[in-house]
This record gives C-alpha cells, sequence and structure tokens, in this order.
C-alpha cells in the first residue's frame, strides 16, 4: 500500500514526486463523477508499468489523499521510479 497526493484540474496528468510523505500526481480530469480516480488509476498503471486492474483506491475516493493497493509491483519498485524522476 502506498498513499497518493491527487490534484485535479492540472494542465496534464503526471507524477510529480513526492508531496508531504505521498506520490504527489498531477490529473487533468475534474474530481467529478470519478473521471479524476480513473485518470489517477490510468496515470499510475502508465508510470509503473503494470495494468490498470492491478491498482485499487483502498480509502479516500473523495479525498485528494488516497490509500492505494498495487498488486505485481513490490514497494521497492515504486521508489524506484519515484527517484528516477529526480534525474
Amino acid at each position: 500500500m502506498f498513499y497518493v497526493h491527487a490534484a485535479p484540474r492540472a494542465s496534464k496528468s503526471e507524477v510529480a514526486g513526492i508531496y508531504n510523505q505521498a506520490l504527489k500526481v498531477r490529473l487533468a480530469a475534474a474530481p467529478t463523477d470519478g473521471a479524476a480516480n480513473a485518470e489517477l488509476i490510468a496515470c499510475l498503471a502508465k508510470f509503473l508499468g503494470i495494468s490498470k486492474s492491478s491498482i485499487k483506491i483502498v480509502k479516500g475516493h473523495a479525498s485528494k489523499r488516497k490509500t492505494l493497493l498495487a498488486a505485481g509491483i513490490a514497494p521497492g519498485q515504486i521508489l524506484a521510479k519515484v527517484d528516477s524522476l529526480a534525474g
């Protein structure tokens, strides 16, 4: 499990690094009718290289801070991908 800080209504969807001990993800979608949550899952699946069905929102469906579960990838692999953003 890992934490995500979702920032909806961004200019583009992208993983932006770490914010407040959570993975910050900017989302182009608005937070209405689950559009931002669907965009979050799609963006993370692409970033992590896993299928969208492997990612589940466990807690925080209506919140910017969410708890997610990703099957098929180890926590260390997630951290390594985030570290690669820095350069």
